[in-house]
């Protein structure tokens, strides 16, 4: 089961589609899938834009707390924890009688040791082994338990480890880019590119670098999943990343210290000859390039006094735009007003989240550019 932001499930069927998971059943918020142990690991380094992998391990009604304890008691916990696993129990609890999370909790914990001191014969566990997460999840009297196969959510590549104000989680950026007409032959420039996640993101999908590759997961740790099938995992990743693009990348801000931060996460992330980072404001950006995407995350404008400043600012980037007639520009933003001073009306709108932020992400489509290749995900389906 893969977890998604809201409004970013299409695009997560599509790159479970991609993998070969063909029989996806999507839902608010997560999408379900049938998998092996090699499935957990393709998932794990592939998945750009979602939250994490869980693994499910029962379903079923529970309208009291005796009716969560026998069913989560009746799972068989013990294909899964050793006799020294950690396994920390979390919740969440909505549009249910059982409303109390932290007495969901320690109900689904007990029933779990109680099963595994029949399993394993022992009347005490230290918990000093493998880490299994566990989660309960109630929704309309219906609990889920899964085991959380990810550990720090997938938005943690590897690459960021400094941020510039507000940044952009990666499993968004990448979504965003995958959501816009861009492919690896065309030309793309953020002008707001803040730490760079969008252009870098985009070059690691344009160059189908697997973006868990430098980082670990909590499930490597487990016995049985064997050491080579993640090995195989990365083996296959590494293989398939290609040479470098046609084009290179541009990311511009008016922040300097930003763009420091951008270029050491381009290196960091393996793109720094696919992408440029330059310091400069919106009002000078201009491209001779034929066809290209412009896909930023501008300032909203939301704190005290920058109001007259990011008007100027979407302004600045609607002129750039209306001087290239075969481009595509794609703006996330939450300013109510942001196409009046962009100055052209959007041909689509999607509502998605930034943080807990409510945004729109404006979609201005230009033709799409001879033999193109298709990147576009879920374009006939969403």
């Amino acid at each position: 089961m893969a977890t998604a932001a809201f409004g970013l499930e299409a695009v997560i069927k599509r790159e479970l589609q991609q993998l070969g998971y063909d029989d996806v059943t999507v839902e608010d918020g997560r999408l379900r899938f049938e998998g092996d142990a090699r499935a957990i690991a393709r998932c794990n380094l592939w998945l750009r834009s979602a939250d994490r992998l869980l693994l499910q391990i029962g379903e079923f009604e529970a309208r009291d707390f005796g009716e969560l304890f026998d069913q989560t008691n009746e799972l068989p916990w013990e294909q899964w924890l050793t006799a020294d696993a950690e396994f920390p129990v979390n919740g969440r609890s909505t549009k249910s009688q059982l409303h109390s999370v932290p007495d969901c909790q320690r109900i689904v914990k007990k029933a779990i040791v109680e099963r595994l001191k029949s399993h394993y014969r022992l009347d005490w566990f230290e918990e000093t082994g493998p880490a299994y997460p566990i989660e309960v999840n109630l929704l309309r009297d219906r609990a889920t338990l899964t085991l959380d196969t990810t550990g720090a959510g997938l938005h943690k590549r590897g690459y960021r480890t400094l941020t510039s104000r507000a940044p952009l989680k990666e499993t968004l950026a990448a979504a965003l880019v995958q959501l816009s007409y861009w492919n690896e032959t065309r030309l793309l420039i953020d002008p707001c590119c803040g730490s760079g996640t969008i252009p870098i993101e985009a070059a690691m999908i344009g160059r189908n670098m697997a973006p868990g590759l430098q980082r670990s997961f909590i499930s490597e740790q487990w016995p049985q999943i064997n050491q080579s099938v993640w090995d195989d995992a990365r083996s296959e990743a590494r293989d398939l990343v290609r040479d470098r693009l046609d084009f290179r990348l541009i990311g511009t801000d008016i922040d300097e210290g930003a763009i420091r931060l951008a270029r050491q996460h381009a290196i960091a992330a393996g793109v720094a000859d696919d992408v440029h980072f330059q310091q400069r404001p919106a009002a000078e950006l201009s491209s001779s390039t034929k066809f290209g995407c412009l896909i930023t995350n501008p300032p909203y404008g939301e704190r005290m006094g920058e109001h007259d400043e990011v008007v100027s600012l979407y302004r600045d980037i609607g002129r750039f735009f209306a001087n290239l007639d075969r481009w595509s520009a794609y703006v996330l933003t939450s300013h109510p007003n942001f196409t009046k001073h962009f100055g052209r009306k959007a041909d689509r709108r999607r509502k998605l989240y930034n943080a807990r932020i409510a945004c729109t992400y404006y979609q201005f489509n230009g033709p799409r550019p001879p033999g193109r290749r298709s990147n576009a995900v879920g374009e006939s389906e969403m």
